[in-house]
């Protein structure tokens, strides 16, 4: 074996912290997968007058993944199975992209009260917003730090930013559910790490609802959908 340079050591070094995402095979990439007949055949299916019906895009999606490389990214069956995933929870929460925020959301409260390092800021409403529909203080100030927008102060950042708005739903996915997939643990357990009030009982029409897309998706992208599929 020939010796290591100091840059193919760095590159390993890398690699090893988990800095570099390994590409799916075949010379896949996110933006051919999610090519442009995937993405409209979603919004398609929002109605005309669907808030996010212009605002949610393609080229919007794909300038957000950039921040998140290891998105999409590994075997090329587990690449398409996640982001089937994706956009199963994206559809279902967003309703094909018609919703830029949760219905009625202004009025609800998510405002963890008592949270030091994210406190809610009077005046501002941390409901759902985006494609996976970030919600509560203690998401939107850990986002906006992460992302580089004042997540406690401007929450309304998410529904006016289409870039913006999908890296919150990078951010969420990665810290939360990325895992789930590349571990092959199936697509259940998304549902709980997204909503799992849903599971166990709770919606089980919400449930079913998402494990249609997912198998909808997986079949346009030809993988399977693999085992465990309720939460």
């Amino acid at each position: 074996m020939a010796a290591l340079n100091y840059t193919n050591l760095v590159l390993v070094i890398a690699a090893l912290a988990g800095v570099i995402a390994t590409p799916p095979t075949d010379g896949a990439t996110v933006a051919s997968i999610v090519t442009p007949a995937f993405f409209n055949g979603i919004i398609s299916k929002a109605g005309a007058g669907c808030a996010g019906k212009t605002f949610y895009t393609r080229n919007a999606f794909l300038e957000a993944a950039k921040s998140y490389p290891r998105f999409g990214t590994g075997n090329l069956e587990v690449s398409k199975r996640e982001i089937a995933a994706f956009f199963a929870h994206v559809t279902h929460e967003t309703g094909h992209f018609c919703y830029k925020e949760e219905i009625n959301g202004p009025k609800k409260n998510y405002c963890q009260q008592g949270n030091k390092q994210y406190p809610c800021v009077p005046g501002k409403g941390y409901h759902g917003r985006g494609p996976i529909q970030l919600s509560w203080n203690y998401n939107y100030g850990p986002a906006g730090k992460a992302i580089g927008f004042d997540g406690l102060n401007a929450p309304e950042t998410v529904s006016k930013n289409p870039v913006i708005s999908f890296k919150t739903a990078f951010w969420f996915w990665m810290n939360n559910v990325h895992s789930i997939i590349t571990t092959n643990k199936g697509f259940g357990p998304t549902i709980r790490a997204i909503n799992g009030m849903e599971c166990n009982g709770g919606n089980t029409n919400a449930v079913q609802a998402r494990i249609r897309y997912f198998k909808a998706y997986c079949s346009q992208l030809g993988v399977a959908p693999g085992a465990n599929l309720a939460c």
